[in-house]
């Protein structure tokens, strides 16, 4: 690597890009063709009464005798009010799930490229923080999908002002809020991956993170109370809870890393 030319590597790079695009490309293809199993048993999932999370939260409510915890989502509507809004949502999730789904991919690609520029002290790092990014992504996004959207198109889905204002939802808005939500929650659980860089260049402390942790547990109950907007309280908890694991294990990770730092300036 070191002894080839600039040109060499911008060869390299350019291959680089094009079997990256290639792969996405394949993917969108794919995607695009298999419509009814995309959106009948992914996209739309969270609309039928027997989605996962309905009948765990409905089986919880009869266990506890919490009529409250009933939900039931057979009455909301999906409708399209554009010409053309049902091809473009069908291209449109078609690119988001395949960028998704080539992510491995991609970084595989952009790691074996600059692998042989990094010192062999940088392999091992590099690659635990390529690992904790993809972790820490997909499980936001299966917290999103699983619990956060289900609540949030449940309640809002069903909330009225008045019984004659019948609640139809557009596709449009369906289909921006659902992606919406998968990549919000994928970044914020990056939240480690961030305070553990901060942590390296000292600009977070943990003594930091501990004398606002009471601010940080009204930061997360507003923001569970945003993201599921109901009156069950039990609801806003199941969101609360995981972002406030959250931020104990971000702290937890920039108190390892002053230990880390300390072990190393006492050798």
């Amino acid at each position: 690597m070191a002894d080839k030319s600039f040109w060499d590597h911008l060869d390299v790079l350019r291959w680089v890009l094009i079997r990256c695009l290639a792969v996405a490309g394949a993917l969108v293809v794919a995607i695009f063709c298999f419509k009814d199993f995309v959106f009948q048993h992914i996209i739309f999932a969270p609309c039928a009464d027997d989605f996962i999370t309905y009948r765990a939260i409905n089986r919880l409510g009869d266990l506890l005798s919490l009529p409250t915890l009933s939900i039931d989502v057979s009455q909301i509507e999906l409708i399209n009010i554009n010409l053309a809004s049902q091809l473009m949502t069908h291209i449109s999730v078609s690119f988001y799930l395949a960028v998704v789904l080539a992510m491995p991919y991609i970084i595989t690609e952009v790691w074996l490229f600059v692998k042989p520029a990094l010192y062999s002290n940088e392999l091992r790092p590099a690659v635990a923080a390529v690992v904790a990014f993809f972790f820490q992504f997909f499980l936001g996004l299966a917290l999103a999908y699983f619990l956060i959207f289900p609540l949030t198109f449940q309640f809002l889905g069903t909330y009225q002002v008045d019984a004659r204002v019948v609640n139809q939802i557009s596709l449009s808005s369906y289909i921006s809020s659902f992606l919406g939500l998968m990549f919000t929650m994928g970044l914020v659980f990056e939240m480690p991956i961030v305070a553990f860089f901060f942590a390296r260049i000292g600009v977070l402390k943990a003594t930091f993170l501990r004398r606002y942790r009471k601010v940080a547990v009204i930061a997360v109950l507003m923001l569970a109370a945003f993201i599921t907007p109901s009156t069950d309280v039990f609801t806003m908890l199941l969101v609360a809870l995981p972002l406030y694991l959250l931020y104990e294990f971000s702290r937890m990770v920039v108190t390892h890393v002053e230990k880390k730092h300390f072990a190393d300036l006492s050798i």
